[in-house]
């Protein structure tokens, strides 16, 4: 199993409405991309100096399955939305 840990910082400007349908378009894809075997994502609480404002845990049966999640066509326009509304992305894969 493949854990893709991701965190967000959003650009200045980036609306309530923008979030909310960054979270819409999030919440389908694990009905549309079969890879996806976890999918969980949510805004910061903390809030603090260190904190990221956006994450997503997914897991996937291994690395294959997590290549083939990348360029899927359902999920290129939501990569497309998250790197328009961030000005700083995290990235972790590791191995469970």
């Amino acid at each position: 199993m493949i854990k893709h840990v991701v965190f967000m910082k959003f650009k200045a400007g980036v609306t309530e409405k923008d979030i909310a349908d960054l979270e819409k378009a999030m919440a389908k894809l694990p009905g549309r991309i079969p890879e996806i075997k976890e999918y969980q994502f949510g805004r910061d609480i903390v809030r603090s100096e260190r904190s990221y404002d956006f994450a997503l845990v997914s897991a996937f049966e291994d690395l294959e399955a997590l290549k083939r999640y990348q360029p899927h066509p359902d999920h290129l326009p939501v990569l497309a939305k998250v790197k328009g509304m961030c000005e700083n992305i995290l990235a972790v894969d590791f191995k469970v």
